[in-house]
């Protein structure tokens, strides 16, 4: 194949997408992977593996969710992924508007630690500044995500635990 020409974010996500599939221990077109991994990470400084690395530890994998879960699963709105996507990587915090299962809705200040994916789902595991825990947000339910500029530490998977959807539910 030809030249290919990536943006480093484009490649970043690039090797977390391979990453989750090789979590997922996923039967098909696995095979080639790894060789394709392994080029994108030699075009990186050992500095810029080292933070896609702890990126990629960022990235959890559960079991599959429940049928029920999966029946009301919807694809989150794009402007709400890809404000997602850029606080995750750049750990800021996150506004959102959120809707519950119930159906009630509420403004949230979040800082997205780790994402969470219990196929198909994902979730976001964050420390929520209006309930000072850490909490579980499902990314569908997100109706609303801006930056607010702020930026955050990132804390230990640990701090988490209690809070991890293990029920995909």
């Amino acid at each position: 194949m030809g030249r290919l020409n990536l943006a480093y974010g484009e490649t970043v996500d690039l090797l977390i997408s391979i990453a989750v599939a090789e979590q997922m221990n996923s039967p098909l077109f696995l095979a080639g992977l790894g060789a394709v991994r392994r080029q994108l990470v030699a075009s990186f400084s050992p500095e810029k593996r080292r933070k896609v690395e702890r990126l990629k530890s960022r990235i959890l994998i559960g079991v599959t969710a429940s049928t029920h879960v999966q029946a009301g699963a919807v694809a989150p709105p794009r402007r709400v992924v890809q404000a997602l996507h850029q606080a995750f990587l750049a750990q800021d915090v996150l506004q959102i508007r959120y809707r519950r299962e119930d159906g009630a809705t509420s403004e949230r200040q979040i800082e997205p630690h780790y994402l969470y994916l219990h196929d198909p789902v994902w979730y976001v595991v964050a420390y929520d500044h209006l309930r000072q825990c850490p909490r579980t947000f499902r990314c569908d339910r997100m109706l609303a995500a801006r930056s607010t500029g702020e930026r955050f530490n990132l804390q230990n998977r640990a701090v988490f635990a209690a809070s991890l959807v293990d029920d995909a539910q």
